[in-house]
């Protein structure tokens, strides 16, 4: 009996030791140990796929896995993001605009995922510039041209826009300016920018890189910039609030997020990968040439920016009285 009460204490010493040698690795396995997926809910060459690809090919390199870039465009942005949202994978990430989270709880009626919990900010990687572009063919070279050249036209003026928050921040303007103006809606920004560029819409406002080609062209005038900062790449373009017009500031955040039972640990991890890799030289050169300005944060950064950003697009909203759909 004594032998067997001796056998039971060493048998129940094995087990603990047994059950913590299995606990240990659980907690110290690296990450990734897979492929990591990196959805991207635009189409190829739009600014947060550019963007993304850069950041990938780093991040692939410092992970010892392969980062694949998944485009899944559709309803400007919402069908990828759905999708990301759905996932709820540790090995999946969203390389996003804002909007997703920023734009549309404030104007959709319902969305498929919950834009506070289901998509976690990690790090800003890159801050987009939006552009005010006007056919080269106007005679109009600032702003403050184009208020006076729509107010001597009330009614008989176009004006398209990009995706995300653009359609609410012009809207805005139109209203605070006293402009009648007339919307033309694209599914393609491409044929948008096209028909801008040949005259039959007089005004867009999307991103710098969607413009870039025809701007440095000659074929359309970028008369300002909604950031809240000139460009260094474009320093002789003011921005809209330099140019007297401030409810068009607006930076286009462009980061990384994560899944909702993302660890914290995890989170801090993948950010402080993101801003070593937006601090070096040489991509922030590679984005500086597609437009954009190489940009990481901190989670409670980034959750920061994306929190202002929202507020900003609810006042606009309240003030243009416009309904969710």
């Amino acid at each position: 009996m004594h032998q067997m009460k001796r056998w039971t204490k060493a048998g129940a010493v094995c087990v603990v030791v047994a059950t913590a040698s299995f606990a240990i690795p659980s907690f110290a396995q690296p990450w990734p140990q897979r492929v990591v997926r990196m959805i991207v809910p635009i189409v190829p060459g739009a600014s947060p796929d550019v963007a993304a690809r850069i950041f990938s090919e780093r991040l692939a390199t410092r992970w010892g896995q392969p980062v694949i870039i998944e485009n899944r465009p559709g309803a400007d942005g919402l069908i990828g993001t759905a999708e990301f949202a759905a996932t709820q994978d540790d090995h999946v990430l969203l390389f996003s605009f804002a909007a997703p989270v920023t734009v549309y709880p404030e104007v959709k009626q319902k969305l498929s995922y919950d834009a506070t919990l289901d998509v976690l900010p990690i790090s800003t990687a890159a801050d987009t510039f939006g552009a005010l572009c006007v056919p080269a063919s106007l005679p109009i070279n600032s702003l403050s041209d184009f208020v006076a050249f729509a107010r001597s036209r009330p009614g008989q003026l176009n004006w398209t826009s990009g995706g995300g928050a653009f359609p609410i921040l012009f809207a805005g303007f139109v209203k605070s300016a006293g402009l009648e103006m007339i919307q033309i809606p694209y599914r393609d920004q491409n044929l948008a920018i096209q028909d801008m560029a040949s005259g039959r819409i007089q005004i867009i406002a999307t991103t710098m890189t969607a413009v870039l080609p025809l701007a440095r062209a000659g074929k359309v005038r970028v008369l300002a910039l909604t950031n809240r900062k000139r460009s260094p790449l474009w320093p002789d373009i003011p921005t809209a609030a330099e140019s007297g017009y401030p409810q068009l500031s607006f930076d286009g955040l462009i980061g990384v997020f994560g899944p909702r039972n993302l660890t914290e640990s995890r989170r801090a991890q993948i950010s402080a990968d993101i801003r070593s890799i937006a601090d070096d030289r040489e991509i922030a050169e590679r984005l500086a040439a597609a437009g954009q300005i190489s940009r990481g944060s901190t989670p409670a950064e980034f959750t920061a920016d994306i929190e202002k950003q929202r507020q900003e697009i609810a006042t606009i909203v309240r003030e243009i009285g416009m309904q969710k759909q």
